[in-house]
Order: C-alpha cells, then sequence, then structure tokens
C-alpha cells in the first residue's frame, strides 16, 4: 500500500520536487516506525527508523518516467525495479521511502512511503508495481 506525505503535493505544486531531473531515491525503515503523513516532511524526520549495516544503502530509481494513464484519469511515476538490495545482510525493513534526495537529509523532501505489510529480509527486490511507485489524479 502507498501513503503519499501530505507536504509532497505542496512540493509537487510549488516545483519544488522534479521526479525526471532530480535524485529520486527509496530507503527502508523497520517497523519501529510509525507514519505521521502530516508531520513527516524531509528525511531527517524518519532516519532514525531507518535500516543499518549488513551492506544497506539508499537506491537512486533508474530511469525514472512519468506516464498519463488516461483509463484512470491520472499521471504515473515509474523506474525500473530496485534490485541492490539483494546481495545485503540486513534485518527487519517494513517500509521503503520514495524521496528527493538534495544532498542533505535535513531538506531531501519525503514523497511517499510502502508499507511492505510485514518485516522483510536481504534478499529483497522490490519490483516496480505495473501502475507505478505512485499516481497524481483526478480532482476530488
Amino acid at each position: 500500500m502507498t501513503e503519499y506525505y501530505n507536504t509532497a503535493f505542496k512540493k509537487f505544486m510549488d516545483g519544488d520536487i522534479d521526479l525526471l531531473n532530480d535524485t529520486i531515491q527509496a530507503m527502508l525503515l523497520d517497523s519501529g516506525y510509525t507514519p505521521n503523513i502530516d508531520t513527516d516532511e524531509f528525511v531527517d524526520d524518519i532516519s532514525a527508523n531507518e535500516i543499518v549495516g549488513g551492506g544497506y544503502a539508499r537506491k537512486t530509481l533508474a530511469n525514472p518516467a512519468t506516464t498519463v494513464d488516461t483509463a484512470n484519469d491520472r499521471c504515473e511515476f515509474s523506474s525500473d525495479d530496485i534490485t541492490g538490495w539483494n546481495a545485503d545482510t540486513w534485518t527487519g525493513a517494513r517500509y521503503m521511502v520514495i524521496f528527493r534526495n538534495s544532498g542533505a537529509d535535513a531538506t531531501s523532501a519525503l514523497i511517499c512511503y510502502i508499507d511492505f505489510g510485514s518485516d522483510k529480509d536481504t534478499p529483497l527486490e522490490v519490483n516496480t508495481p505495473a501502475e507505478g511507485w505512485f499516481a497524481l489524479g483526478v480532482c476530488p
């Protein structure tokens, strides 16, 4: 299940996040993280629960793309699958967070998170969903 951080919408509207030209990355968090879509805004708000050790490192999303989905009236964001966590030895990843890396955790904007539903260990390959990592769509 993918959930957006509310501040990401403002950053999209203000032009502060450019999905095709900024460095968009994924990070893993343990089950101690309690998502708060209203107050979590930057990586430093959540990094205390980031996976550590065992070869873990954040991954840059390769070949980012946006696609208009006219059948569902939205635009979808996708990239290549994330395969770089296969050879690591860490354990206990419950969430994957997608964010814009500014070069500093204090200004790296959170976009969305994916709840795996249970803790995942290595090897871990995260496949891009058929409809992308996330989509922005019709007005309410």
